[in-house]
Parts: C-alpha cells; sequence; structure tokens
C-alpha cells in the first residue's frame, strides 16, 4: 500500500461512504458522544484512502478498528477513613494490540465512562502507531474522584481496583500508566499492590518513581514534546517559537511543562489557566513565575487567582484563554475545551498555530475551522503523543535493567516527535500544504492496517 491518496477529500463517493460508515457506528454506540466524536474526525479523514484499497474494505479494517477487542468493567469496593464503605466502577477498554501490547493510561475522574474511554483508547492506537514503538492502544479509569480524599484513601481506592486489574495487565499484555487523576502518588500504590499480589518485580505499569523503575523526563514528556511538535510545524513552514507569544490553557502537569519547554525555546507564555478562569500576564512567564505556579499547583493545590494576585496581572474569572490574543495556543486541559467560536476567535486575534497537548480539546467545529483557515494544526493524537513514547521508552529500560539520563531520554523524545512530524508531513501534504489532521490519521492507520491484513481476520 503506498502513502498517498487519489481521492478527493470532498468527493461524493468518499462522502456517501463516510455517512454510511459513520450510521452504522452510531446505531452500534448510542450514547457515546466522545467516541463518536473521536471516530468522526478520523473515519472522515480515512476514507478515501481506504475506498482505494480493496484488500481493506474485503477484510472490513476500518470497522474492526472500531470496535474494541475487549471491554472489561468491575466493581471497586473500598473504605473511607470512617470506616465507611464506598462503590466505584473501574474500566479497561483493550482496543486493540496489532502492534504491541495494549497501552494507555487510567483516569481516576467523576466523568469517566465507558465512551471517554473507548474516545481515549481509539485514540490511543493512532498516537502509539506514529511512535514508532511496539504498543497498542488501551485506557481504562474509575468514576472515582481522589480530590479531597486522605492519602490512606487514595491507598485503599487504588489497591482495590488492582485487584481486580491485576488479572487482565502484564508486561507482554496491557501496560497501565497514569492519566488524570493518576499521578506518582496512585501509579505508586497500583504499582505496589501489583507486586504484592503478582509477587514479582515487572515492568506492569509506566510514570512510575523513579527510585523504582520510572524513567525520567516521564513527567515532563507530554508538555516537551507537544513544544517539539509545535517547533517542528514551524520550522517546516520556515520560522521558530523564538518570540511568539503563547497562551496555553491549563495549568497542571502537561500545561506547565509546555510553558517551561516553550520558555526554553524562546516563547514568550502570556497564559495559563484551571477550571476557576485565565490568568493574563503581559509581561509573561519567567523561571521564577514558572517555579511559583507550579509549586501553587502541585504542593499547595491552590487556583490560578493566587498567581494574579501575586504577581500582579489580570485573571480572567470563568474564561478561557482563547480571547486572549496570541500567535501560539497550547490547549492542555481536557476534552472539547476549544469550540468553533473561540477557534474563530483566535485566528481573528492573529493566532498562527495550535498544537495540542491534551486528548481532543478541539472540538469537531473547531478541528474544521482551523483546517479551512490554514492554521497550522497539531492534532493531540499526533501533538501530544510524547508522554506515552516516554513511556514505551519506560518499558525499554524496564526490560533491560537499565536507566537512561535525561540527556539520553530527552534526545530520544525529540527524535520521535520529529519523526511523527515526518510522517504527518509525508502522509498529509497536499498542493504545497501540510494537513497534520489527515497525515496523523494516516500514517498511525496505514501502520496498523497493515499488520491487521498480515495476521489474518480474527
Amino acid at each position: 500500500m503506498n502513502s498517498t491518496t487519489t481521492v478527493s477529500l470532498d468527493s461524493s463517493e468518499s462522502r456517501a461512504a463516510t455517512q454510511e460508515f459513520l450510521a452504522q457506528l452510531r446505531k452500534r454506540n448510542p450514547h457515546q458522544p466522545e467516541f463518536l466524536q473521536a471516530a468522526e474526525e478520523v473515519v472522515e479523514t480515512l476514507m478515501p484512502y481506504v475506498l482505494e484499497h480493496p484488500e481493506l474494505q474485503q477484510a472490513r479494517v476500518l470497522e474492526r478498528l472500531c470496535e474494541p477487542d475487549r471491554i472489561l468493567s468491575f466493581r471497586v469496593t473500598w473504605q473511607d477513613d470512617q470506616g465507611e464503605v464506598h462503590i466505584n466502577r473501574g474500566w479497561r477498554v483493550q482496543f486493540n494490540n496489532t502492534i504491541g501490547p495494549y497501552k494507555g493510561g487510567l483516569r481516576f475522574h467523576p466523568t469517566v465512562n465507558e465512551s471517554v474511554l473507548k474516545f481515549l483508547g481509539f485514540e490511543q492506537i493512532f498516537k502509539n502507531s506514529l511512535t514508532g514503538l511496539p504498543m497498542g492502544g488501551a485506557k481504562g479509569g474509575s468514576d472515582f474522584d481522589p480530590k479531597g480524599k486522605s492519602d490512606n484513601e487514595v491507598m485503599r481506592f487504588c489497591q482495590a481496583f488492582m485487584r481486580e486489574l491485576c488479572r487482565y495487565i502484564g508486561e507482554d499484555v496491557d501496560v497501565p500508566a497514569g492519566d488524570i487523576g493518576c499521578g506518582a502518588r496512585e501509579i505508586g500504590y497500583l504499582f505496589g499492590e501489583y507486586k504484592r499480589l503478582q509477587n514479582r518485580f515487572a515492568g506492569v505499569m509506566t510514570g512510575k518513581g523513579v527510585a523504582y523503575g520510572g524513567s525520567l523526563i516521564r513527567t515532563e514528556s507530554t508538555g516537551y514534546g507537544c513544544v517539539y511538535f509545535a517547533q517542528n510545524m514551524l520550522s517546516h513552514a520556515g520560522d521558530s517559537l523564538e518570540g511568539k507569544t503563547v497562551c496555553i490553557s491549563g495549568s497542571g502537569n502537561v500545561a506547565l511543562y509546555a510553558a517551561e519547554k516553550a520558555m526554553q525555546l524562546g516563547a514568550k507564555v502570556i497564559a495559563m489557566s484551571d477550571s476557576g478562569g485565565t490568568v493574563h500576564d503581559p509581561d509573561g512567564l519567567d523561571e521564577i513565575k514558572l517555579d511559583w505556579l507550579q509549586d501553587l499547583k502541585e504542593v499547595r493545590r491552590g487556583r490560578i487567582r493566587e498567581y494574579a494576585e501575586n504577581f500582579g496581572c489580570e485573571c480572567l474569572e470563568g474564561e478561557e484563554p482563547w480571547v486572549i490574543p496570541c500567535e501560539v495556543a497550547l490547549p492542555c486541559a481536557t476534552q472539547n475545551e476549544l469550540d468553533g467560536e473561540e477557534a474563530r476567535t483566535l485566528i481573528a486575534n492573529g493566532c498562527r498555530v495550535v498544537c495540542e497537548g491534551a486528548n481532543m480539546p478541539s472540538t469537531l467545529d473547531a478541528v474544521h475551522v482551523f483546517r479551512e483557515a490554514g492554521t497550522l494544526f497539531g492534532p493531540g493524537k499526533a501533538a501530544n503523543a510524547g508522554g506515552v513514547a516516554v513511556s514505551g521508552l519506560e518499558q525499554t529500560q524496564n526490560s533491560q535493567r537499565l536507566s537512561w539520563s535525561r540527556e539520553q531520554v530527552d534526545e530520544r523524545l525529540q527524535t520521535i516527535m520529529r519523526d511523527i512530524h515526518a510522517q504527518c508531513v509525508e502522509f498529509g501534504s497536499h498542493n504545497g500544504s501540510v494537513d497534520y489532521v489527515t497525515g496523523a490519521n494516516l500514517a498511525g492507520f496505514v501502520k496498523v492496517s497493515r499488520g491487521m491484513l498480515a495476521h489474518g481476520v480474527g
């Protein structure tokens, strides 16, 4: 199969086939808006390629790809500090292991449901394929909320969760990691319980502490990788991040390290946010301000408005950063945080680059706005692949019983992000421009589909 498409994206045949496919997908997956949104964005870009390759249609590769290998659902029962019993639901969506063991994070948040996890697991297939590492796609989590819980309560929940999850994972089967609500503390409790239950020390989880098998740069990798991808897009267009004004949504792990790397590459970060609003600092963050913000969010668990109070800048209560004029926007908070109207506002205010640090932070409407405007738009499955890339590198270090230096890991991360960008350019170039959405989807799909054909129907 070649890497180019000759069927036009707006051809009537492609549109009809896409609509028919999506209609069937909606029928099979009612009440799952997040999954259907992710699938629609992928299918509409892949359909021209599928129509050119009868072998993909005959083997129904796209239909199979949209159906998880299995969805595991289980009860998680735990006790709080007062002895009261609580019941949560846990899931693991093992989507596709064509190119390697299932790989994807665990999300602990009240909004977690099957639709959210299917969307994340589906995206993970393409993201993991793009890294070039042997990793399949999966995702899991629970509707448990760690906020406001004591360390002992979180520990008891994690131990109960792992007592169920341990039946389905292994270093050659499924390797979970962290995600929203599942950070270093939770990974430690989960891994500790796995080790006790199985009586073996294995690289069955990533995101571990460096002291017990984790990788350096893992904490920074998603944010760093997002900025590396943005820099690659600009470099391909004959530009750089040097001197650019940057707005970042979020102030968690991904956003903080995206800010750090953007500043290191000469950009001026003028806005960050949390669920309460956005701080606008026209003078830009510096190392002292960023350290203060990191302590506020990761140690004191404070609110973003405290940054504005401390450094004498504006706090836009209840607002997203997209109302602030900037040249580069990095949505690093959560899914569907940037809609079509906000996308139009960004473009009208001079934004040239949008690079997704979160999973599907732009709505379908926003994505269409960016693509139609010719914005340099880096979709999450490519731009935020740095996290899972370093997770894959952690797996390699675990299997070799080695620990690489920060410089070694960062160099490999930069290489992987350059390679992902190159794949997007190869598969997404058309009439002298690059459609990074098509490029990322098609590059990830071609590798997985070749494996699925080679393995036969089953």
